[in-house]
């Protein structure tokens, strides 16, 4: 890499051991570290950087699930650019007759477009017949929602119009997956946590059940849609400045079953209790 290429560091967040991209951008990390043992009472080591080292929050991983990757990535990396993507979803397209890995983004992909944006997202995920909303009120629980915007007409009032429309959207950009210039993630992290540390104390997460006691990192998938559009709403980005990149999964989903559960959830009421 030239001396004046712009660098990039991006996360892969992930609990367990598992196969990673061969790529010097990346940045295996393991998330909720704090507290977990070997089978001998030992700390527990993936042979990935801990996110319980530096300025951290890794003792709310339970809650805030990839966010605390996200939080060690604030606080303790210094590249032009920072991301976060997981150890199952990734930046890049499946190849037909390949390995799967052999389709990750990599740094000679990404290096000739980076200096033309701010921000790559992931291609919008679209729900069709839900919104950002009702898809939420469905599956999870909407009073979630509706004190985050409370907080946010306290904290941020000028971001209310776009939370409105945003949460009326039947798409967005998912999954905690960003890859950002340095100065506007360090925007993005400041303004989110302070709005999920505010939603801690307005939320009893003791009554929820430890899937859906995973809150903070689900609200966190739909403001960054909010933070997004009031960023573009006020020109400190550009939407000429946001590019979409494909996004892939390193293994097989059950399209049927992943389809089953999230109609019970738009026409039962059932509420989701495993991830797919």
């Amino acid at each position: 890499m030239e001396r004046n290429n712009p660098s990039v560091k991006i996360v892969i967040a992930t609990h367990k051991k598992y196969k990673m991209p061969d790529e010097c951008m990346y940045l295996p990390l393991y998330v909720g570290a704090e507290g977990k043992l070997d089978k001998d009472g030992n700390p527990l080591d993936l042979g990935y950087i801990k996110d319980n080292t530096g300025d951290n929050i890794s003792i709310k991983n339970p809650n805030y699930c990839e966010l605390t990757g996200l939080y060690w990535a604030w606080k303790n990396l210094n590249t032009d650019y920072i991301g976060l993507v997981h150890y199952r979803r990734h930046f890049g397209k499946k190849i037909l007759g390949r390995d799967v890995f052999d389709g990750i983004l990599t740094y000679k992909e990404l290096e000739p477009i980076l200096k033309r944006y701010k921000v790559f997202v992931p291609t919008k995920r679209r729900y069709f017949i839900e919104t950002l909303y009702s898809h939420y009120e469905h599956t999870h629980c909407s009073n979630q929602l509706d004190i985050t915007r409370e907080i946010i007409v306290e904290k941020y009032s000028d971001y209310v119009k776009s939370y409105d429309k945003v949460l009326k959207h039947t798409y967005g950009y998912m999954f905690n997956m960003c890859i950002i210039q340095k100065e506007y993630f360090g925007e993005y992290c400041s303004w989110l946590f302070d709005i999920l540390f505010e939603l801690e104390k307005r939320i009893d997460v003791p009554e929820l059940s430890a899937f859906q006691g995973r809150l903070y990192g689900r609200i966190s998938e739909i403001i960054f849609n909010v933070w997004l559009d009031q960023q573009i709403k006020t020109g400190n980005i550009k939407n000429n400045e946001i590019n979409e990149l494909p996004y892939m999964h390193v293994e097989k989903i059950n399209w049927w079953k992943k389809s089953k559960v999230f109609l019970k959830a738009k026409f039962l009421n059932k509420k989701y209790e495993e991830s797919f």
